[in-house]
């Protein structure tokens, strides 16, 4: 329960700054654009806190935190006295419209450039980029990546991390190749070619690494527990934190993995544990829980998690930067951010990536609890993705959105006479349709994750 009211606030916070941001941007040009603005709501439904300012604008906080928006003083909605005809939004100039509507994702993207640029003077840490293992037969196996490998560079492109890694394996998804320049356990640079014609990304929430076949290096895991689910079978059955596990019913255990394939065939059938705790030799009796699998079978499930060696001297890196190289990684890290996410658009569309993949209010929720327990440094990372993302999507030319307004009036620009609101009313229906559709598909993606 704890967990759902974390990931809830986490979400509410977030969606919370995006939106404010967001809404904020329209404002702000509406009022540099002689508009007059009638309120500004944060949320949506019954106004739980309300204000005005000097220039009568209603400021609102609402009971439902799933979005925004700023009304501002418009012809077509409300009845304008004649002394106020030259505020309303309906009697500007096309670029005063389109500066006012576009104000919005561009205020994201400013957003997302700050909120980089903090991350970066913060100091972000990373996991050098080493292969742990390949998979027979895989694109990175047939390219000839071994264990040990260190990635140095894609495509002339220096990377640090495995964000990196994955960042440019999805930003070249849909060409023929990668090249991969690696060191190798013994020192020697080599050239791997990761040949891409073929890839696609079809399996729900298969991360890009998985898919080619690269498992990242992680530290080998220890038989000893560094957690404990609460109400799962190894807390009903007595296993405690710092644990160090001996033997299953009564074979010597010489790896994790030996004890996860063991306890994966024993759903629901009680199971000897040999331990020692605190120097001292026990025994209990669990009885692994039943679960199934993505895959559809059923497995057993003790709810533990192990304790890791220690990461390798050089392996962890902390960068931190000064205030202009911060800014200037921002600027750069927001434009390969909004290339990106136009980029996975289109390849949504090719089926290059499954529909499958897409995530809706609860999995960004999810994403937003786990950034928030991170620390700062990745709850920045994760407010500035998702105001990109919230920006290159509202720029979406449907007639709902931003995007779909910006249409309209480019259209107007170039006709020198506005698109006729029959077309617009007809338009606002279909995107809204088409809006209703993509949410329930986001959230049906949500539920068969849980």
């Amino acid at each position: 329960m704890f967990e759902f009211f974390w990931h809830l606030g986490s979400f509410i916070l977030a969606l919370g700054i995006l939106v404010t941001v967001h809404e904020y941007g329209h404002f702000w040009v509406a009022r540099k654009a002689g508009v007059k603005v009638l309120r500004f709501s944060i949320g949506f439904g019954k106004p739980l806190v309300k204000w005005y300012d000097k220039h009568q604008t209603e400021y609102v906080i609402a009971a439902i935190p799933l979005g925004g928006y700023v009304k501002m003083l418009d012809e077509r909605v409300d009845d304008v006295p004649e002394q106020e005809r030259h505020l309303a939004f309906n009697n500007k100039p096309v670029l005063s419209r389109i500066a006012v509507v576009a104000a919005g994702p561009m205020a994201n993207f400013l957003f997302a450039i700050v909120a980089l640029a903090a991350m970066y003077m913060v100091g972000v840490q990373s996991v050098k980029p080493v292969v742990g293992g390949v998979t027979p037969t895989s694109i990175a196996a047939d390219a000839g990546f071994q264990s040990g490998d260190h990635i140095i560079a894609l495509n002339d492109e220096l990377v640090h991390s495995w964000q990196d890694v994955t960042f440019e394996l999805m930003a070249h998804l849909g060409e023929p190749s990668l090249v991969a320049k690696v060191q190798d356990e013994k020192g020697s640079l080599a050239i791997r070619t990761l040949r891409l014609s073929d890839w696609k990304l079809e399996k729900q929430d298969e991360a890009p690494l998985t898919s080619v076949g690269i498992t990242p290096y992680r530290p080998p895991l220890t038989l000893q527990l560094g957690y404990i689910e609460e109400g799962a079978a190894a807390d009903k059955g007595g296993l405690q934190v710092d644990d160090t596990l001996v033997a299953i019913n009564g074979d010597k255990l010489a790896s994790w993995q030996q004890l996860v394939s063991r306890v994966q065939k024993s759903a629901n059938q009680a199971i000897s544990i040999d331990i020692l705790r605190d120097g001292q030799p026990q025994t209990l009796t669990i009885t692994p829980q039943a679960k199934t699998s993505p895959e559809g079978v059923v497995q057993g499930y003790l709810g533990v998690v192990p304790v890791m060696e220690k990461w390798p001297n050089g392996y962890i890196e902390t960068r931190q930067y000064g205030i202009l190289d911060s800014m200037v990684l921002g600027i750069r890290k927001t434009y390969d951010l909004i290339a990106l996410s136009f980029d996975m658009i289109g390849n949504l569309i090719t089926g290059q990536v499954s529909v499958k993949n897409l995530s809706g209010p609860v999995g960004i929720a999810v994403s937003a609890g786990n950034s928030v327990s991170y620390g700062l440094v990745a709850f920045l990372g994760f407010l500035a993705l998702i105001s990109v993302n919230l920006g290159v999507f509202n720029l979406l030319p449907l007639p709902v959105l931003d995007g779909g307004h910006l249409m309209y009036y480019l259209i107007e620009l170039i006709r020198r006479k506005p698109v006729s609101e029959k077309t617009q009313e007809f338009g606002f229906k279909i995107g809204a349709a088409l809006l209703l559709a993509l949410t329930f598909f986001a959230l049906f993606n949500d539920v068969s994750r849980l």
